[in-house]
């Protein structure tokens, strides 16, 4: 293998998605493998048949059992379902809930070994995928338990190459959960998980960070929810003090339709639909959904898996092929961050040489 070629695993996702269409799609661009060495994680056969289906060109591929095996300019698959899975485009099966989750092991296995670089997830049915060794809300919980570490705290960020990046403070809560799942202590962690991000894994110096409040208006100073007063005031005044720059709260509707976003490098809202919502319908299809937090690079497309259009050809890859490129760009600058704070003393203190 060339020296320094990054090893990016895909997993397939849910087998009745997107998730072969979108992965295919990206690499019949050859420049693709330019950046990266891909390993798929999930089934020749089914990806082969989408291939045929759609009409795509053929990829040069070939199957290995390790990624040690795999080779600059092609698909490297490694098998992980059985030869009679079969996909059945449309419809969420428990079979395509087994090979989703059969592919997430193993890739996070060979992930957390060192086997491959970073991990790109293609999209999931969170309903089928549960089971005996699955019983998580989705991917970033998951990770959470299989990679983080004690002191490691999974953070969910929507990103873009156009700038926008949206942390959450709560994930996949139901709405009537999210109001007593705030804390002083949850919030004020999440901004400085979000500012650690920003700089490790988006080479962001100083960071601007804005904090949406959680009720309309703000509370109303108390009118309409106290917890902007009791809870995520006090959170940003505590953070302050660690020298972080963050700001606000601010009402979500007038700050995103004031376009405020633009003048921050973060936006931390405080559950999922009210930082997704606007996220998504300002940079469509180019958004990636990043895990932070980690000691791992990953990333996946912002969609689902787009059952109503899985066996029309129809599916646009561009988001895929931008989580492809944001887990290479976030490894390179995570590892050029450990560098430069590692040792920094002999980099900026060098003896000069003898005149002897």
């Amino acid at each position: 293998m060339e020296e320094n070629k990054i090893i990016v695993g895909i997993t397939h996702g849910d087998i009745n998605g997107i998730g072969y269409e979108v992965i295919l799609k990206s690499f019949e661009d050859p420049q693709m493998f330019d950046l990266c060495v891909p390993v798929i994680y999930g089934s020749l056969k089914i990806a082969s048949n989408y291939r045929k289906q759609f009409g795509m060109a053929q990829i040069p591929y070939q199957i290995i059992e390790s990624p040690a095996q795999a080779k600059p300019g092609v698909l490297n698959f490694i098998n992980v379902v059985g030869e009679d899975v079969q996909a059945e485009p449309g419809k969420s099966t428990e079979a395509a809930g087994k090979a989703a989750f059969v592919a997430l092991e193993h890739a996070t296995a060979d992930l957390k070994a060192g086997k491959i670089d970073c991990l790109v997830t293609a999209p999931i049915n969170k309903s089928n995928i549960q089971g005996p060794d699955f019983n998580f809300a989705g991917h970033t919980e998951y990770l959470q338990s299989s990679l983080g570490g004690e002191n490691d705290r999974a953070l969910m960020i929507m990103a873009s190459d156009r700038g926008l990046r949206v942390a959450l403070v709560t994930t996949h809560l139901p709405l009537k959960e999210i109001s007593g799942a705030l804390t002083q202590e949850l919030v004020a962690q999440k901004i400085k998980d979000f500012h650690s991000a920003l700089v490790s894994d988006f080479g962001v110096h100083a960071p601007r960070i804005a904090v949406l409040a959680l009720n309309p208006h703000s509370g109303d100073d108390g009118l309409l929810g106290k917890e902007e007063q009791e809870i995520i005031i006090p959170a940003i005044e505590e953070v302050r003090q660690d020298k972080i720059l963050v700001y606000g709260p601010y009402p979500a509707d007038g700050f995103f339709g004031a376009g405020h976003q633009a003048k921050f490098d973060g936006v931390l809202a405080m559950y999922h639909d009210q930082g997704l919502t606007p996220f998504k319908a300002l940079i469509g299809a180019d958004g990636v959904n990043f895990t932070a937090g980690l000691p791992y690079v990953r990333t996946s497309p912002d969609h689902g898996t787009a059952y109503d259009i899985a066996d029309q050809g129809v599916a646009d890859a561009q988001s895929m092929r931008s989580a492809i490129y944001m887990a290479i760009d976030a490894l390179r600058a995570r590892r050029n961050h450990q560098e430069s704070v590692s040792n920094p003393l002999p980099k900026l203190y060098q003896e000069r040489p003898s005149r002897d």
